[in-house]
């Protein structure tokens, strides 16, 4: 074993192209090249730069290594093998069924914090880290993210520049593998450090330019890096695709690749090594303390009033955050429309503004939980789709955070159709593992966002209304994630509404004029969307034998496919009717608005009369 003080760090680069190419030429598939330009500049972070305990992965003041290009992954799995994390018999296993190490990483393995492999996403995630750091804990950890030169042409990586120029994140360093060529051919800029330098520093950030192979220059680069204590750094390194293999090195149409000839390649590169860096670990630190259930004495409000749940979202949020140290809320610049100006208030310590940046945003979430912290996010939800593959990745990467869409459907008004989140229940209620809350009264949001705030994992998504709905639950009442409420009911009900939000009043009010004309119908707030309360569909479906639902969203998959997959496992399904947004808003009042998607108390008793007579 050699000592970190007696490492060779040319050598270890090699090493590290070494086992990148035997990883991938194992594995029949893989990115070689894009692992062997980025070798150096991870060889001198390992020996001299990053801070880890590999035995002790929660160690809360170890530094945090993104590898933004995850695409890179054999090099990432060659820094653990020379870390002494992973043998070299599990590095065989690269992509391989039931192995750890994936063909993007992912938090699979205890080192790694996020997933990564959709490009963009590294820069955004590590600013949430370094945040946390900078305004949250009073620890002194760094973050490292590693970049791919492509990915530079994502517009979230800019969102992520500005957010941490902005927050003068000098505990972050951005080192960027321009390696000159794409998946298809050259980069945008190419070799021009200058420009992607130029770009940088109009952000606020602290530019370095550096020969990307050579490790001394490397080793002055990132100390450079460290000494600089009033914003963030780049290390913006030239490199070459394939360094050190003349048949691959600086060629087009190796992207994504193992080398052809294995064995010729490994000897052009010195053959394999055996260096093992003792990683220097972080100093002691205090580690936070954890929190477990919520006890907040949560707003109340009486039946009879009416108020909107985004207001009743913002208020428990305060509340729940009164209980909860570990609560974080951030907000897209709307904090005065989604109602979390009320965390805010109470808890400007905890409060982030992201702007006008819904990437960022989300991914700032996605860091802070990495630390620990429980997020809420908030925006309207209209906006949440520009996110949605955060959204997507949070998921991959096993995050636990919550997100609050406000200003949902057309009964938001006036506003018109780009305001309305008409898809978000859809492209919630697919992310896997997610849990999908739709509440229609105040009282009954309170307790949902305790409820969301108690769960240990997962993704939570709350969708609020913009305006003021009538409360109909008493504030003692509970709400468990995934079940449901029956508001009408009797043995001789012939139909069964399911409704969920404002949708839920409208379909109370269709209920009580089809009982004025001798027509019983059963009326469930299916307040859950995912899960669904299978058992409350079930048992209405035996005895009205039709659900007719009915939803202030587009139909393809939000209420009325919820309640369809109650009905999936192979016994006979009961008479469906959906009654959903299939038209084009304009602008009008939010009443005009649901009587003209054909989902208010009208169409609701109109579409019951025309099931019931078939």
């Amino acid at each position: 074993m050699t000592t970190t003080a007696e490492i060779d760090l040319a050598e270890l680069g090699q090493q590290l192209r070494v086992d990148s190419v035997r990883a991938t030429g194992a594995a029949g598939s893989g990115h070689a090249t894009s692992s062997m330009s980025a070798a150096d500049l991870m060889a001198v972070l390992l020996a001299r730069y990053l801070r880890y305990d590999f035995d002790w992965p929660d160690h809360p003041g170890n530094d945090h290594l993104v590898f933004s290009k995850g695409h890179a992954s054999p090099l990432l799995y060659s820094v653990y093998k020379a870390a002494g994390a992973i043998s070299d018999e599990e590095l065989l296993t690269f992509r391989t069924l039931g192995s750890r190490l994936e063909g993007h990483p992912t938090p699979r393995l205890p080192w790694v914090d996020v997933a990564t492999g959709s490009l963009g996403q590294g820069l955004p995630v590590g600013v949430g880290i370094a945040l946390a750091g900078r305004r949250l804990e009073p620890v002194p950890y760094r973050v490292w993210v590693l970049l791919g030169d492509s990915e530079l042409s994502e517009g979230s990586v800019w969102e992520a520049f500005e957010h941490a120029g902005y927050e003068r994140l000098s505990n972050l360093t951005a080192i960027v593998d321009v390696n000159r060529l794409g998946q298809r051919g050259p980069t945008r800029h190419e070799w021009d450090l200058d420009a992607y330098a130029r770009r940088a520093a109009a952000f606020g950030w602290h530019t370095i330019e550096v020969d990307g192979h050579d490790p001394v220059a490397i080793d002055a680069a990132y100390a450079e890096a460290l000494s600089v204590s009033d914003r963030p750094s780049v290390v913006l390194a030239r490199t070459l695709k394939g360094r050190g293999v003349a048949s691959v090195e600086n060629r087009e149409g190796m992207h994504g690749k193992p080398l052809p000839e294995l064995d010729e390649a490994i000897e052009e590169l010195g053959g394999e090594r055996r260096i093992r860096v003792e990683v220097e670990r972080p100093a002691a630190v205090t580690a936070p303390r954890s929190h477990h259930g919520v006890h907040a004495e949560l707003p109340v409000f009486s039946v009879g009033e009416k108020v909107a749940t985004r207001d009743a979202y913002g208020r428990a949020l305060a509340a729940v955050g009164s209980d909860r140290g570990d609560v974080v809320a951030l907000d897209g610049e709307v904090s005065d429309s989604t109602r979390s100006e009320f965390f805010a208030k109470e808890h400007p310590n905890r409060f982030f503004e992201c702007y006008i940046a819904e990437q960022e945003l989300l991914a700032t979430a996605v860091g802070m939980q990495v630390r620990g912290w429980l997020p809420f996010v908030s925006t309207f939800a209209a906006f949440l789709t520009r996110a949605h593959d955060f959204v997507r990745m949070a998921s991959v990467s096993h995050a636990r955070l919550n997100v609050a869409g406000s200003h949902s459907g057309v009964s938001i008004g006036e506003d018109g159709p780009s305001q309305m989140g008409l898809e978000d229940l859809a492209m919630f209620r697919a992310v896997h593992g997610s849990t999908v809350l739709y509440p229609c009264d105040a009282n009954q949001t309170t307790r949902l966002v305790a409820e969301m705030a108690a769960e240990s994992s997962g993704i939570g998504y709350l969708r609020t209304t913009r305006g003021g709905t009538p409360v109909i639950y008493g504030p003692d009442e509970r709400f468990p994630i995934g079940g449901s409420r029956v508001l009408r009911s009797s043995d001789e009900d012939r139909l069964t509404l399911v409704a969920a939000g404002v949708t839920v009043h409208e379909a109370l009010a269709a209920a009580d004029e089809l009982a004025a004309e001798g027509v019983p119908v059963r009326v469930i707030d299916l307040y859950s969307l995912k899960p669904v309360d299978v058992t409350t569909l079930r048992t209405a479906a035996e005895v009205t034998g039709c659900l007719l639902t009915v939803e202030d969203h587009h139909p393809e998959g939000g209420l009325g496919d919820a309640v369809l997959d109650a009905f999936t496992d192979g016994r006979p399904v009961p008479r469906l009717v959906r009654l959903a947004v299939t038209t084009m808003p304009g602008s009008a009042t939010a009443a005009e608005q649901l009587k003209e998607a054909g989902i208010d108390a009208t169409a609701i008793t109109t579409a019951a009369h025309r099931a019931l007579a078939v």
